[in-house]
């Protein structure tokens, strides 16, 4: 396994276009605590964002031998809005972006029926590309719970389609998001997002869920006791060879500094898993 610093970081929990620090920063702080890889997002580089500053954002990274552990390309994916599904409809720009950036993953949305058609041709024209697309463990999405993520998975049909398997999102859901649902996930898994959090109904922020209604929850940083179990998370994908990457996706925004957040949680992941460099 290894370990992946999202950009997300920086962002702000609700206006995710707004980032507090420069991708050099970002960047340089991932090198200083030993991450290998960033996780970018459009707060950063965008299917928005100008050429020249997608390769000033492409040098950052080299120049500091970082890797780019996945591209989500614009606001709606991540806000889960009701355009997140619209890049499917056009996925070429998504998948330039990618390769601009020198990377193969692009994650993805969808919430209706109709867009399993359309994520299969985005996934053939990704295919052409050898880029791969992935939907995250997400409320209010064809991703909600354990079962339909599957059922969805299969329908879509193609080994360039799969999961990001994201514990909490599922825990917000109702479901048991464990060593069997990872096992579950497991033909399709293709990277791993971490946060935390404790539900408690008088909670500081309350996501809404189609299977749970409401869902308030209080953020707190991944090492704090409570809240999602992350050693069985790390000892289930080490025993199923997981060798991707787990990615601290979390905003921290409210809890501490990104530096303060970003070197944390490092100390705390290596601390209970065997990730490489």
């Amino acid at each position: 396994m290894k370990l992946s610093l999202s950009v997300r970081v920086a962002e702000s929990v609700l206006k995710k276009e707004e980032a507090n620090r420069s991708m050099e920063q970002l960047a340089s702080l991932a090198v200083e605590l030993g991450y290998p890889a960033v996780c970018m997002r459009a707060s950063q580089a965008g299917i928005q964002t100008p050429l020249k500053d997608i390769t000033s954002v492409k040098k950052v990274v080299n120049d500091r031998k970082l890797k780019i552990s996945m591209v989500t390309g614009d606001i709606p994916i991540p806000a889960n809005n009701d355009h997140a599904p619209d890049a499917l409809r056009n996925i070429t720009p998504y998948l330039d972006l990618t390769a601009l950036l020198g990377t193969d993953l692009i994650r993805i949305g969808m919430k209706k029926e109709e867009d399993i058609i359309w994520a299969q041709r985005a996934a053939d024209e990704a295919h052409e590309r050898n880029i791969r697309l992935a939907h995250q463990s997400h409320t209010r999405s064809l991703f909600e719970t354990v079962d339909e993520s599957v059922e969805v998975l299969k329908r879509v049909g193609r080994p360039n389609f799969g999961i990001i398997y994201e514990p909490a999102n599922l825990d917000l859901c109702g479901q048991d998001y464990g060593a069997e649902t990872i096992k579950h996930f497991q033909p399709w898994l293709f990277n791993v997002y971490l946060q935390n959090h404790i539900k408690n109904p008088d909670g500081e922020i309350v996501l809404n869920t189609w299977i749970q209604g409401p869902a308030p929850y209080d953020p707190i940083s991944l090492q704090d006791p409570g809240g999602i179990d992350f050693p069985v998370i790390i000892e289930t994908l080490d025993e199923i060879g997981y060798g991707g990457y787990v990615t601290v996706h979390q905003a921290f925004a409210g809890l501490m500094e990104p530096e303060d957040a970003a070197r944390q949680s490092y100390e705390y992941l290596v601390g209970i898993g065997p990730f490489s460099t």
